[in-house]
């Protein structure tokens, strides 16, 4: 099937005159991007649908709010296109284009500074893997990967399998929700996972179905297609205000990931990106979200983790009490930060870990490999 991309607002058909007119406020500033395959999955009688707030713009998305980049990735950028941040991780941004331009983005910022961050070429990235042993996944992103070139993809990963100590390849990617089509009608791109993921070293699928209504007939074929290839695929979603920031929404997602066999993998607390306030949830409430969805359903669908990536690292939010609030992490920059718990005194306010100013108790659980 053709699928036609469209990247301004004012040829979206469904909009009024005077959405278009207004919305192209925001568009100047944040991007739009979207094709008539997703769009078709909107309700367009219901102004509050979940897709729509998925992709069409909304004039909140101009409030003064957050930064560009919240997780400071900049911090932990060896060269242009490649973050090392977790000793065993690097991470390559090989794309500045999606299928879609998601509202909520974290990485916006590189839509709106086209080829400041994205490498094209990857080759003098790979030779810092290659000194660092210690680094067995590396991870595809940007961008989605999967709307490069099949050849051009499989350039960058026949150059990562000839690195012995990289176990691993992660492709992160929304094509299957934006665009099923992309997998299930390229023989080439089946072709590259079978012969890239191998018994001893698979190719990961890291999908983002952020809502239920995304897992359509066809993006179940596309998952039942890579997987079939030998891609070993996991779930990750950001709770998302108007989308899934509600437990019936996430328990159907969760369900619905589970019978498809994507198991659930994180749940992320939305950065404070540039833009983003009209998806932002607190942390408390979000985790009160996170604990209702998974009360009700099987183990295989509850092995998601509430988590903000936060400068530090991954920081799971492990629990709550009346008073406190006690975060774990799950992956730390710094090794020494591995086993750490924090506690502090709860604050509904907050909407990321810099908003905790009472800090309790921190407890270290020794790293043994330190």
């Amino acid at each position: 099937m053709q699928v036609n991309y469209i990247t301004k607002i004012e040829k979206v058909p469904q909009l009024s005159e005077e959405e278009k007119n207004k919305l192209k406020k925001v568009t100047e500033k944040y991007k739009f991007r979207a094709n008539d395959y997703y769009l078709n999955l909107i309700n367009w009688d219901d102004p509050n649908d979940p897709i729509r707030n998925l992709i069409i713009p909304q004039i909140g998305e101009l409030e003064e709010w957050g930064r560009l980049d919240a997780s400071n990735e900049k911090s932990y950028t060896i060269s242009k296109g490649l973050q090392h941040k977790y000793r065993d991780t690097a991470l390559l941004l090989v794309n500045d284009v999606c299928g879609g331009f998601c509202r909520f983005c974290f990485r916006k910022r590189l839509f709106i500074n086209v080829g400041e961050e994205v490498v094209r070429d990857v080759s003098e990235d790979l030779k810092y893997i290659k000194k660092h042993k210690e680094i067995t996944n590396v991870l595809l992103t940007g961008g989605d990967p999967l709307l490069l070139a099949t050849k051009k993809l499989e350039k960058i990963i026949s150059q990562i399998r000839e690195i012995d100590h990289v176990q691993i390849i992660r492709i992160g990617s929304k094509m299957i929700a934006f665009n099923p089509y992309r997998i299930t009608e390229d023989p080439e791109l089946i072709e590259l996972i079978k012969k890239y993921s191998t018994d001893e070293k698979k190719i990961y699928i890291m999908t983002q179905f952020n809502h239920p209504r995304e897992i359509t007939k066809e993006a179940i074929k596309a998952v039942n297609m890579l997987q079939k290839a030998g891609a070993i695929l996991a779930n990750q979603t950001p709770l998302i205000k108007g989308v899934n920031a509600d437990w019936k929404t996430l328990m159907e997602l969760f369900k619905k990931l589970s019978f498809i066999g994507v198991p659930p993998y994180y749940v992320f607390q939305g950065r404070p990106v540039a833009g983003n306030k009209p998806f932002a949830v607190p942390v408390e409430e979000g985790y009160q979200i996170f604990l209702k969805a998974i009360m009700n359903v099987s183990g295989l669908a509850k092995r998601a983790r509430f988590a903000m990536s936060h400068e530090t690292g991954k920081i799971e939010v492990s629990a709550l009490t009346k008073e406190h609030i006690i975060f774990r992490y799950q992956r730390a920059h710094d090794p020494k930060n591995a086993g750490k718990i924090m506690v502090y005194k709860r604050n509904p306010n907050a909407y990321w870990l810099d908003d905790y100013t009472e800090l309790v108790e921190e407890y270290f659980v020794e790293n043994p490999i330190l």
